[in-house]
């Protein structure tokens, strides 16, 4: 039998049978070289395991790219977050769970997605815990491709992944740009419209009336203007590129509105089609 101390960690004094293995690139973010050890157990399937230094973080946060089209985009914001909860306890991913009295998975969409509209660019994020998920895999890799396998074998119909990635990050990213795509019946698209959408972005305000969460037929004022990049109408249709800050952004209502349009003025659903992400 080999022991040996592992590290020079003042928090840990731990004896593993172990296979020295240090990894220069890997992608365990709390990985320092002489920390990184290859665990000989019969379950261990040679995978990089690693000893976490006294107050590092046990989780691991994932980022799941995935579309949403058809009927489930009347899914609200909750209703999503609760389908993926429910396809990853079918799914065996161990998520991790916040402390107290109520334990809450911790997912979450950081750029919550309109009821009634498509998104061809939604982002989840996940943590689930390190210690279990880690040992499980030989590779980052495999991890990502079997959590993709795994939830899109139980997310609904109309429900698309498009990627499973693991962050070093260690907060979400925020979303800076989101483009929307509006396809307007061809009987609308006319003189009108198109003078609609050059005094929206002639102007150098708009204003527009927001109900205050809470508060019982109060309004506020907001200036929606610069959120606005561009407009542009092309084949596709209204194409609106929009900014998102601390601020906020705008609504798609709002969009509608400035326009001068209405639901019934659309011949398909409004379609997120791409949103650009600032790493933390």
């Amino acid at each position: 039998m080999k022991a040996a101390k592992i590290g020079n960690c003042p928090f840990f004094s731990v004896v593993f049978r172990v296979e020295m293995g240090i990894m220069p690139n890997c992608i365990w973010e709390c990985c320092q070289g002489d920390m990184h050890i290859t665990v000989l157990g019969e379950n261990s399937g040679g995978f990089a395991a690693h000893l976490l230094r006294d107050g590092e973080a046990k989780s691991i946060l994932v980022l799941v790219k995935f579309k949403i089209r058809g009927n489930l985009r009347f899914l609200s914001h909750a209703e999503v977050l609760k389908v993926f909860q429910r396809a990853c306890v079918r799914a065996g991913i161990k998520m991790q769970y916040s402390q107290g009295f109520n334990p809450r998975p911790k997912l979450s969409l950081p750029l919550p997605r309109s009821v009634a509209v498509e998104s061809d660019d939604e982002l989840l994020c996940l943590r689930i815990d390190r210690g279990t998920s880690a040992h499980a895999y030989k590779s980052i890799s495999d991890l990502c491709t079997s959590m993709k396998t795994k939830l899109s074998e139980q997310l609904p119909e109309n429900f698309e992944l498009v990627s499973v990635e693991v962050t070093k990050a260690k907060s979400a990213p925020q979303p800076r740009a989101a483009t929307y795509v509006l396809d307007v019946r061809q009987e609308y698209v006319n003189e009108k419209l198109k003078a609609g959408i050059e005094r929206v972005l002639a102007s150098e305000s708009l204003n527009v009336q927001r109900k205050i969460h809470g508060k019982d037929s109060r309004q506020r004022t907001v200036d929606v203007r610069v959120f606005l990049e561009s407009i542009e109408l092309n084949e596709r249709g209204i194409v609106v590129e929009c900014k998102i800050s601390s601020a906020g952004s705008i609504r798609v209502e709002e969009i509608l509105k400035l326009l001068e349009l209405d639901v019934e003025n659309l011949a398909a659903p409004i379609r997120r089609t791409n949103v650009q992400w600032r790493s933390n």
